[in-house]
């Protein structure tokens, strides 16, 4: 059975994006290529899950000619993965991608059986409010960046319950960025 992974940056004080949407705060390192960081994500993972904000600005995100060899082998490799949105209001796109529209607590508990490899929660920030909620993450890979906002989207926002989470691993880079790795205690399924 796959485990659900939030894998994800975040300002030291919590924020995934700023006031209007950018994420130009994420720190970037000369040592590091962001082909090698998502070839790492990517390991282990069959599927993953979309809120619609995320998916129309993400899920089909190709990058330009212009970029790297690893970069691109690292987004086909992102899209050969099945892709899961969750939406209300996006029924099909006319893609492979599958759409789902009520029920999430059920579905994600039949996919997590079903899927062989582990499942990235993408995102957005309402789609991982909701699966913070119903208990259905697995792990929470923090990349937490050197950088505070002060305002914009917040990570953990109406979350209506406590979590104990058990720290698993960490690292650091050069950077200043530190990459947390906790699962939940309580047991998310």
């Amino acid at each position: 059975m796959g485990k659900v992974i939030l894998d994800l940056a975040v300002t030291l004080d919590g924020h995934i994006e700023g006031p209007n949407g950018e994420i130009d705060w994420l720190v970037k390192d000369d040592k590091t290529d962001f082909g090698d960081i998502l070839f790492e994500i990517l390991d282990g993972v069959d599927a993953i899950f979309y809120g619609r904000k995320s998916y129309e600005a993400w899920g089909n995100y190709q990058p330009g000619e212009n970029t790297g060899t690893k970069l691109r082998d690292a987004y086909k490799l992102l899209h050969s993965k099945t892709k899961y949105v969750f939406s209300t209001k996006l029924k099909s796109d006319g893609s492979n991608t599958v759409f789902i529209n009520s029920g999430i607590r059920e579905k994600v508990l039949n996919l997590k059986r079903d899927i062989k490899g582990h499942i990235w929660l993408y995102g957005g920030g309402d789609l991982i409010t909701s699966f913070v909620n119903l208990g259905l993450v697995d792990e929470y890979r923090l990349a937490v960046h050197p950088v505070i906002l002060g305002e914009g989207k917040l990570l953990f926002k109406n979350i209506n319950k406590r979590l104990r989470l058990k720290l698993t691993n960490t690292r650091s880079s050069s950077s200043g960025v530190v990459l947390l790795t906790y699962t939940a205690e309580n047991g998310s399924s």
